[in-house]
């Protein structure tokens, strides 16, 4: 079970990058390069296995939601600042 999960994170990653290729083909609006997919497919899967690795070791169902939680809401903080900038850290090239 453990091995089937990993795999379906990795098949999750793969599949949420096919979203911004596919629509590069239709529209000049996503304009993604390399350092982009690689950048995210790291977040992804960073954040799949953190997923994952809470799964393993927390022992309560209540601090496996919690935990998994915190690193989604890290997630999409990362995202939105790498996204738009909403904090105007360096990190966003602001």
């Amino acid at each position: 079970m453990k091995n089937k999960r990993l795999i379906l994170i990795q098949a999750g990653v793969v599949a949420l990058l096919l979203i911004p290729l596919i629509a590069m083909q239709f529209t000049k609006e996503v304009d993604w390069n390399i350092f982009d997919f690689v950048i995210m497919g790291i977040l992804l899967s960073g954040t799949g296995f953190l997923c994952e690795l809470v799964l393993r070791k927390a022992k309560s169902t209540q601090s496996r939601i919690l935990i998994c939680g915190l690193v989604i809401f890290l997630f999409l903080l990362t995202w939105i600042e790498l996204a738009v900038g909403i904090f105007g850290t360096p990190f966003a090239g602001s």
